[in-house]
């Protein structure tokens, strides 16, 4: 198994009354990372950038660790 660091952004809004993940974003490191979930965080009820291991043969993603947010996010280890 060969894994890599990722970094992510996943933007939240509210459908309902429930917080639902929008389209994750890929960036290029963990400071891109928290620029982009900074510059989405009018647009959103909430924005989280993390870096998460990714396993490249199977493209499973493990063991977030949240790098910054903004507003409110749900709790994507909890899933």
């Amino acid at each position: 198994m060969s894994a890599t660091e990722k970094f992510i952004v996943l933007p939240y809004r509210k459908n309902r009354g429930n917080l639902v993940p929008g389209e994750m974003r890929a960036a290029s490191n963990a400071g891109s990372a928290e620029r982009i979930a900074f510059a989405m965080s009018e647009r959103f009820v909430g924005v989280a950038a993390y870096a998460v291991m990714v396993d490249e043969e199977t493209g499973d993603m493990s063991s977030p660790r949240l790098l910054v947010k903004h507003g409110e996010i749900a709790d994507i280890s909890a899933t």
